[in-house]
């Protein structure tokens, strides 16, 4: 299914990761990149809309511009392109090259080259969401919260995050030098990139509590996670384990039918998951699918402000039915739904169809959803989080086993 529904984090976060019908743009009857001519185009132009000044402007700017060298006519179209879809002004909803469309495919198939960052927007700057474990990004000293002002020395003042991900992606070897603000204070950080292979899960044991960290909601995700939750069920039914907490923290979203999927783990066939509500394609409710193998499983839940979209679907769906506890700091607050579709010469558009909510009713867009147990980590200046100083993760397995006492 080349359309897929998803709950995309701010950045194409996708959720973009640097290391994510048919929309019917109007039919083109005739056209050449080369050349300065008018252009036959855009059936069902709005009343009162004159393409022509369309061509004009193409034409004029193909005949006139000093520096011919940068008159690149795909650029220009596609230019033209991006432009019409930001006009809505909605920073979820953008048109992508067949270069970028093909990237944030990539990227939610969980391999790249690049710095290995999750990127977001925060009124309108470009904001590290988490760098990613054991990336080139965190190595280098970058951390969640910190916003990219430059990139190699360019600003990125009203930069886009597909033009943050084409600047800041690059091959394996080459450097790229960030230059961050971190509450206040300018960093100038290299960064080397690197291949990276992002894993959807990662579980581990301690205490006698699974921790299974839920990295994103990709193409591998659903795969993953039943390997994981098969572990964790034949520990659970053999009493080798007490609980489970499920890590969100730093988790951008993704697909939003993985989001389900991962929520009927936990509960009765059966149960509302969230709620899709849509003036254009209408309303639309999802359910658990199956009766979840975890159903009785003690767990808590981590999130953070890097926990957005399909990542708050999960936790806010949990807590809503009291089958979990929420531990941590408030998430991002992304409760819109986004259709990626796949246009023409392999272009694509991300449109957003659809806003979100939880069972109980709340829409989460901007405010995020508060944790029952609020705790934040102190990691010392110029430090990355070990797992001595992770204060959330110990709260969250002291809520586990306090549930079998």
């Amino acid at each position: 299914m080349s359309n897929k529904i998803t709950s995309i984090l701010l950045f194409l976060s996708i959720g973009v990761f640097l290391f994510g019908i048919g929309y019917k743009l109007g039919e083109y009857k005739s056209f050449n990149f080369p050349g300065s001519v008018n252009y036959p185009v855009l059936n069902g132009a709005p009343a009162g809309f004159d393409s022509g000044l369309f061509w004009q402007t193409w034409n004029d700017l193909q005949q006139k511009y000093v520096d011919k060298k940068k008159i690149d006519p795909k650029k220009m179209f596609y230019g033209a392109l991006k432009g019409m879809v930001s006009s809505v002004d909605d920073p979820y909803t953008f048109f992508l090259t067949p270069d970028e469309n093909k990237q944030t495919k990539e990227d939610l198939g969980g391999q790249f080259e690049g710095i290995g960052a999750q990127l977001g927007l925060k009124d309108n700057r470009i904001i590290i969401i988490a760098p990613l474990k054991n990336s080139p990004a965190e190595k280098a000293g970058v951390k969640a919260g910190d916003f990219i002002t430059k990139v190699d020395g360019q600003s990125t003042q009203s930069w886009t995050l597909t033009q943050a991900v084409l600047k800041i992606r690059g091959k394996k070897g080459e450097k790229v030098v960030l230059t961050l603000d971190r509450n206040g204070k300018e960093i100038t950080v290299p960064i080397v990139r690197d291949q990276i292979n992002v894993s959807s899960v990662d579980l581990s044991y301690e205490n006698n509590v699974a921790i299974l960290k839920l990295n994103q909601f990709g193409d591998n995700t659903n795969a993953e996670w039943d390997k994981a939750v098969t572990d964790i069920k034949n520990k659970w039914d053999k009493k080798q384990i007490k609980g489970m907490v499920l890590d969100l923290r730093d988790n951008p979203g993704g697909f939003l039918d993985s989001a389900v999927y991962l929520a009927s783990e936990f509960l009765p066939q059966g149960k509302l998951i969230v709620k899709q509500e849509s003036t254009t394609t209408g309303n639309h409710d999802y359910y658990s699918e199956r009766s979840g193998n975890l159903q009785n499983i003690p767990l808590s839940i981590l999130i953070n402000k890097g926990s957005a979209s399909a990542s708050e679907i999960l936790a806010g769906a949990l807590r809503d039915y009291n089958r979990a506890k929420l531990v941590g700091e408030k998430s991002f607050g992304k409760g819109s739904v986004q259709e990626a579709l796949d246009l023409k010469n392999g272009a694509g558009l991300h449109v957003t169809v659809a806003k979100w909510v939880l069972p109980n009713g709340d829409w989460i867009n901007g405010k995020g959803i508060t944790p029952d147990i609020s705790i934040e980590n102190k990691v010392p200046e110029g430090n990355t989080l070990n797992r001595a100083e992770d204060a959330q993760l110990d709260k969250a397995i002291e809520v586990v086993l306090n549930k079998n006492k």
